[in-house]
């Protein structure tokens, strides 16, 4: 009949805008990639998600503390290095909470990461988000500069951090006294993880 003719021409003309739509999207992602020689993987936006937000009832032992990305091997995308994260209940008992934090990260790689750090002003505790850019002296210039080039597409990403702490030298991770003057200093910070500052 006419009607179901009508329909069915209606139906194909909605499925070929979604479709169009989706090659649209897609082709957008691909122009953004090949502006950048990279792009970030979905599940790096999720993991954003996961440890940004405390959703009301859910066990505080497995909300994420700490999440390593990394680019992948062949260099197209930026990925969640899902051997290396932390939750808080992996920190229970932990003495030295910044340790363990840099502990987690290579020596001889370069990585981008996010920790949900707790510290404490003189006025009240705090809970933020620290963007970490890791790239130690013992890593590749190839593997520095590809991160350095890259870092703006993952941190477009991330919106709403205020704190980055920079790594180029070991030095810079050997205690806290550099990540806290990221914070504002040991005028502003009075603990860092529950331990004096």
């Amino acid at each position: 009949s006419a009607e179901s003719t009508c329909e069915a021409a209606q139906s194909h003309f909605f499925s070929c805008r979604i479709e169009w739509h989706l090659l649209a999207v897609r082709h957008q992602q691909c122009a953004e990639r090949s502006a950048s020689g990279i792009a970030v993987h979905d599940d790096v936006v999720l993991t954003f998600d996961k440890i940004r937000v405390r959703l009301q009832g859910a066990d505080k032992q497995e909300q994420l503390k700490l999440v390593l990305f990394k680019i992948s091997d062949d260099g197209k995308c930026i990925v969640v290095d899902e051997d290396k994260c932390l939750k808080v209940k992996d920190l229970n008992g932990e003495e030295d909470v910044f340790r363990k934090i840099v502990n987690m990260m290579p020596t001889e790689d370069c990585r981008y990461a996010l920790y949900d750090c707790s510290w404490e002003s003189k006025d009240s505790p705090k809970e933020d988000l620290v963007f970490i850019m890791w790239a130690p002296e013992h890593s590749t210039i190839k593997k520095k500069m590809k991160y350095a080039s890259s870092k703006q597409y993952i941190k477009a990403k991330f919106q709403g951090l205020k704190f980055e702490w920079q790594v180029n030298d070991m030095s810079d991770a050997k205690d806290s006294s550099v990540f806290i003057d990221k914070l504002g200093g040991r005028g502003v910070v009075k603990k860092l993880e529950g331990k004096e500052v």
